[in-house]
């Protein structure tokens, strides 16, 4: 079923009221690639209403309010994409089009959408009690103070800014039910006391811990007064003043971003604090079984699905997310911070009960799209240690090199998708997902075997990898290993091409004015794309600073995070093109 968006679908399922309103800046697909469906299916699965207002308009509060008021509290996420990401070019040009909207034309997401949406909420209930829920993206990587790179300056926590009342970060199913319950007990807990005469607060004692959110993990609020148990932050005034002390404050948030080993953090704004609680833990494999088992339409809500098709949808429709998480900490991606640096997998028998639904699915056209996660081939791999004894503070899962304490190994995944292609209905299965080439080589084992699948059975004409850039130094500070991989994965590609007699290739995608990147570093990138690669490389995007990565840090402060150097910075938009176009001119 689709969640309800409007008060007859209400009518039909026999609801009077909803528990929670979710309010996306993405239309509403019924996908398990949809984080508000994601949320909405998961509370609905555990008793709670959810109706679901996708992409209101701002300027009409009766869109907003065509759903009436919910009980327990709103909902509000920009979407899958940031939304100033989502609506401008990493040269700050507008896009005309958007993959999330019916009809594609980029006219229905505001910028700062979660601003702009819980400002719109206010505005049309203003004497509610009822709590606004800041969530997604761009609620959680703008938590703490972070640098805007739309407007070119430090901003507040995304909290103080939209005036919501909280803020879940990360990957909110545990949280926002968590919330949910908390609120209903809050309920229970306010009749028992106009019941109770004499309210008994010791016997009660177990009721009002379970109405209290303020202890749940994974979320974040404002108080007048600190929490003395959590790590004090720089306050959003002290890294205004220097940036060295923005830094500092980053490298503790990032450092407390793991469920096992991180504190709670105080961050000070003006004469009130952003409270954030220490996150909510990974799912397990079980929990990651129990949502993607859930029934999804795989398809745009019709309220919605009217005013046009939904670009987004031909890949989602019929893809498969195994996993969650990524141990690579590229300091360009803001995953890790996000989604965290644990991998979590879903059970082979969970992988493989989703495919057959597929398959069985009616118009379905026997192509799989994707089968993966942030990296498609971290699937099943994760260091034991790092699971029981959360992320290691003084080194990284893969760069420099890749940890022997990770034991990479692909055989996992070549099983999977072996029995996948022995599904009655399924024609092909593409990977779609980032592939990680790195770790092909560092799996001396079953590397060369899952390559050989892929080449085999699941690329068609072209594998797409990310090298992002050739020059050590600016691979250095991406947290990237050095070309010699990608020249032997390269080589090794081509090989086994050519013993299957195969004619397909690779396709590089790389980036031009990150931080300490300059127009020699990128002639040299084409010096060697020329020699090594024997191509003119096409795929290559402009570095987008956005909030809460190292490499927006860098941006912003033109120091190296990790030594406090300075280095060197392109500011100036024509010169970020010129970087590009020095890579994608045709050689003459």
């Amino acid at each position: 079923m689709f969640l309800p968006t409007t008060k007859e679908e209400m009518q039909n399922l026999g609801w009077e009221y909803l528990d929670i309103i979710l309010v996306s800046g993405d239309t509403y697909i019924d996908s398990s690639y949809n984080g508000t469906a994601v949320v909405g299916k998961w509370l609905l699965k555990h008793n709670y209403k959810v109706g679901i207002i996708a992409q209101p308009n701002i300027e009409d509060i009766n869109d907003i309010t065509r759903l009436g008021e919910p009980r327990l509290y709103w909902g509000v996420s920009a979407g899958c994409v940031d939304s100033m990401v989502a609506n401008y070019t990493a040269l700050k040009k507008r896009r005309h089009q958007d993959d999330f909207t019916p009809g594609g034309i980029n006219n229905r997401r505001p910028d700062r959408a979660v601003i702009s949406y819980t400002n719109l909420i206010k505005k049309a209930f203003k004497n509610s009690n009822v709590p606004v829920v800041i969530a997604g993206i761009e609620a959680s990587l703008r938590r703490v103070v972070h640098y805007d790179y739309w407007s070119n300056s430090l901003r507040r926590s995304i909290l103080f800014d939209s005036k919501a009342d909280i803020l879940s970060y990360g990957m909110g199913e545990k949280s926002m039910l968590e919330l949910a319950t908390a609120f209903s007990n809050s309920f229970e807990l306010k009749k028992l006391i106009e019941l109770q005469p004499y309210f008994n607060t010791k016997k009660n004692a177990g009721l009002i811990k379970k109405a209290n959110w303020k202890e749940i993990e994974g979320i974040g609020y404002i108080s007048k007064n600190k929490n003395e148990n959590y790590i004090d932050l720089p306050t959003f005034e002290e890294c205004q003043n220097s940036k060295k002390t923005l830094i500092e404050a980053f490298n503790i948030f990032y450092s407390n971003c793991d469920s096992i080993t991180a504190t709670g953090l105080n961050q000070g704004h003006g004469d009130r604090y952003y409270i954030q609680n220490p996150p909510s833990s990974p799912l397990l494999e079980d929990e990651m079984d129990a949502i993607y088992g859930m029934e999804f339409e795989r398809d745009v809500h019709p309220f919605y699905k009217q005013h046009g098709s939904v670009k987004a949808l031909e890949t989602i429709k019929n893809s498969i997310t195994t996993h969650r998480g990524c141990y690579g900490e590229c300091n360009f991606c803001a995953i890790a911070i996000h989604q965290g640096r644990t991998v979590t997998s879903r059970t082979e028998s969970s992988i493989l009960l989703e495919a057959n639904f597929i398959a069985q699915k009616k118009g379905f056209d026997g192509y799989i799209r994707d089968v993966g996660g942030p990296t498609a081939n971290m699937y099943g791999i994760e260091c034991n240690k790092k699971l029981t004894k959360g992320s290691c503070s003084e080194k990284r899962c893969l760069f420099p090199t890749s940890c022997p304490s990770l034991k990479i190994n692909h055989h996992g995944q070549i099983e999977l998708l072996k029995k996948m292609r022995e599904i009655q209905g399924i024609k092909k299965i593409f990977i779609a997902s980032g592939i990680r080439y790195d770790l092909i080589l560092d799996d001396k084992k079953y590397g060369e075997q899952y390559l050989e699948e892929l080449i085999k059975h699941h690329v068609s004409g072209q594998m797409k990898i990310a090298p992002e850039h050739t020059e050590n130094k600016i691979l250095n500070l991406m947290g990237k290993k050095g070309k010699n991989y990608l020249i032997d994965f390269k080589n090794k590609f081509y090989e086994i091409n050519k013993k299957l007699d195969k004619k397909q290739f690779l396709t590089y995608y790389l980036i031009a004015g990150h931080p300490n990147c300059n127009e020699k570093d990128m002639k040299d990138l084409k010096k060697f794309a020329s020699k090594e690669l024997k191509l003119n490389p096409e795929q290559v995007q402009i570095f987008t600073p956005t909030s809460s990565t190292y490499s927006t840090l860098m941006y912003y402060t033109e120091l190296n995070p990790f030594d406090f150097e300075p280095i060197f910075v392109e500011k100036d938009n024509s010169k970020k093109q010129k970087q590009k176009e020095i890579i994608i001119e045709k050689n003459k």
